[in-house]
């Protein structure tokens, strides 16, 4: 097994997690099998309790695994199935050796950072890196491990001990560490200045480990004087000095890791120079070509609560990228605060009020994303009221399911106190019911939670026929409560179907209202096995009925190819650096793109 670490330095936010997605791409398409393991240095055992405004989403596997998002880059871009073991905290590691000291294995000894904690990490590493994640029997060829947060930071400590001595365990030729780093560009000068990359490296190498490649991430290509200060002060060769300056889209990255050769000098270090084979990369060079190639917009309502953050609904905006790439349309996501469709808004801030209702009012398509909480819940009803109304194309995921078919209540059906016992436990008419599978009182992994099966029960229906009409489909999910089993039928015969459903017809997945253009609530979420090349049919539904194509999509789709092959050519980044927020700028996070995008009504410009 070879590996190959990726630190950051300077600081946070580099894009160490599309560096080591791209690296890992580049060696797959040399022809090597690759799996990936994310170390995230803070004591939480998992990602599963982190708000989104503190970490960004909560990626879930099929085993059911609340991960950092950094996984879902990893199975995006390598198109893997990793498990929740991929992801090691401080939290699980110190979990692990307690539990060990608590049964005696220790056999009386004192247990340290060094040497039980550090030889946890290792132990850890070495096991999972050993597990098949593409299918495949066996393992893979080479394990990319990203270590979170920055060089320095005093959680990361046992870690980077760990990995130093990892190094030596595993031998030369065995290990390659690529170290991300920034190289600013001073305006007042105009120059790129290596010194924080110098004292970076410095920092890494007075704590063990020493950088085989140097990724510097700058606004522009490295000028060959400056790689050869880096070369000189960091003793690296100016041939493993990589540049990753900011390009059109982020699929571009594997692009510019294959022509500056960076395989190679990877491929050097690992003793794998056996594989003289040049990455074959022609469907990235495509996907990133037919991105920046769109001209018509598409424009879709985000209506949800965590919408100051884009990275709370990273796999979302992937999965809305994906589809709309298949469709042939550039994406426009419009921002909506649902707080601030309800009427409490209309009195304490009337121009909020009406910025929101103006964004919603002007989409093609409305989707309502999942979430916990009851703030915002009234204006995600009423998001799903007006796209039920108006015809307007929209998807609700897991609580905008469960909104949806409270709104279906309250507004089809004349029941005015239909609710969800998760904002009201004494409701009258509980149409979203807390269902067995979990705990009322930890939080933490006692959801249902990763993939399970979902049959079609109705032939024909247009869920279905995105999925190419199979009998059966398996999702991810990530939730408490559901629909109340006990009125379905009441539901039904008003004219809300419920055309997916578990194996015990208990539990409601897929909703559908069959005279309406495109109106489709899922209780898993489908954005997490959303793929460049795969998109999630039913992301493609919303897409395809907002931009008027739905009937040309679902007459070719077959048992077959689920979405019509003639599309698969997707995909480019959704990777905003400012949106307008209900008509006000907000700064979100960036990730290797360049370009501003404005998220707005005006459409996307970079």
């Amino acid at each position: 097994m070879k590996y190959v670490l990726v630190t950051g330095g300077v600081v946070s936010g580099l894009g160490k997690g599309v560096t080591a997605s791209s690296i890992g791409v580049v060696l797959k398409a040399c022809g090597l099998r690759i799996t990936s393991i994310k170390i995230d240095p803070y004591l939480n055992t998992d990602a599963g309790t982190m708000s989104p405004f503190e970490h960004g989403e909560v990626f879930v596997l099929d085993d059911g695994g609340e991960v950092d998002l950094d996984l879902g880059n990893y199975e995006r871009f390598l198109d893997i199935k990793l498990t929740r073991d991929n992801n090691i905290t401080t939290g699980k590691i110190y979990q692990s050796v307690i539990d060990k000291e608590r049964k005696g294995e220790y056999l009386g000894k004192t247990v340290q950072v060094v040497p039980h904690i550090t030889n946890a990490i290792q132990d850890w590493i070495e096991r999972v890196a050993m597990i098949p994640v593409d299918g495949k029997d066996g393992p893979a060829d080479v394990c990319v491990i990203e270590l979170g947060g920055t060089i320095g930071d005093i959680e990361s400590m046992p870690f980077i001990e760990a990995l130093g001595q990892f190094s030596y365990r595993v031998g030369p030729g065995n290990f390659c560490l690529v170290h991300v780093s920034l190289v600013p560009v001073l305006n007042v000068v105009g120059e790129q200045k290596t010194k924080p990359t110098q004292h970076s490296v410095r920092g890494l190498r007075g704590l063990g480990l020493t950088p085989n490649i140097l990724a510097c991430r700058s606004t522009k290509e490295l000028e060959e004087n400056v790689k050869e200060k880096l070369s000189q002060f960091c003793h690296v060769p100016a041939a493993n000095i990589v540049t990753l300056y900011d390009v059109s889209n982020i699929w571009r990255i594997p692009l510019l890791l294959r022509d500056q050769k960076t395989h190679e000098a990877i491929l050097k270090v690992l003793n794998l120079e056996s594989f003289p084979r040049e990455p074959k990369l022609d469907e990235w060079v495509t996907r990133a070509t037919v991105f920046d190639a769109l001209q018509d917009t598409v424009r879709i309502a985000m209506v949800g609560k965590y919408t100051g953050l884009s990275d709370s609904y990273l796999s979302v905006l992937k999965a809305l990228l994906h589809a709309s790439v298949e469709c042939r349309r550039k994406l426009v996501v419009d921002w909506v605060a649902s707080t601030d469709l309800e009427d409490s808004t209309k009195i304490e801030a009337p121009g909020a009020y009406e910025a929101a209702w103006n964004l919603l009012k002007g989409a093609d398509g409305v989707l309502v994303p999942g979430g916990f909480g009851d703030r915002g819940v009234q204006g995600k009803i009423l998001a799903a009221k007006y796209a039920r109304e108006n015809d307007v194309a929209y998807l609700g995921i897991c609580l905008g399911m469960q909104m949806a078919v409270v709104e279906f209540a309250r507004n089809v059906m004349n029941l005015s106190d239909a609710n969800s016992t998760e904002f009201d436990p004494n409701a009258k008419t509980p149409c979203v019911i807390f269902m067995p599978e979990g705990s009322k009182t930890h939080m933490g992994g006692t959801m249902r939670l990763g993939s399970r099966r979902t049959f079609f029960k109705v032939a024909g229906c247009k869920s279905a026929k995105l999925y190419g009409n199979v009998d059966y489909i398996d999702e991810r999910h990530r939730h408490r409560y559901e629909v109340n089993p006990d009125m379905v039928l009441e539901f039904e015969n008003a004219g809300l179907q419920f055309v997916g459903k578990d194996e015990s017809d208990r539990r409601m997945e897929i909703i559908e209202i069959p005279n309406h253009r495109y109106f489709v609530g899922a209780q898993f979420h489908p954005e997490f096995k959303s793929r460049p090349s795969k998109p999630s049919p039913l992301f493609v539904g919303l897409i395809a009925a907002a931009s008027g194509q739905l009937d040309k999509v679902l007459q070719g789709c077959s048992s077959d190819h689920a979405i019509p092959a003639k599309h698969h050519l997707s995909n480019g980044p959704y990777v905003p650096t400012t949106v307008q927020q209900n008509g006000h700028p907000k700064k979100l996070a960036n990730g290797l793109s360049n370009g501003t995008y404005y998220v707005n009504g005006n459409g996307v410009h970079a």
